[in-house]
């Protein structure tokens, strides 16, 4: 059965972005002065073909411990979307 999982990662709170800086300043310069943050992170769709829900979940988690997200500098959500 196949299973479908949203993965969204961001940088943890404290850590630089240099994208966010970069676009806020830009949002800022454009004239849009309400902007008190911007972040960026990452939107990853997994379908995996497994047995039951638990399963899937439990592979999508090592994915993201493995591959998906650098532990040191980002956190990350699963979210199942089936």
């Amino acid at each position: 059965m196949i299973h479908r999982f949203r993965v969204s990662i961001e940088r943890k709170p404290g850590l630089s972005d240099p994208e966010g800086t970069t676009t806020k300043k830009a949002l800022t310069d454009l004239g849009f002065g309400g902007v008190e943050s911007v972040s960026f992170g990452r939107i990853i769709s997994i379908a995996v073909d497994a047995s039951n829900e638990r399963i899937a979940h439990t592979e999508v988690e090592s994915m993201c411990q493995k591959l998906l997200a650098n532990p040191v500098m980002e956190s990350y959500t699963i979210e199942n979307v089936t």
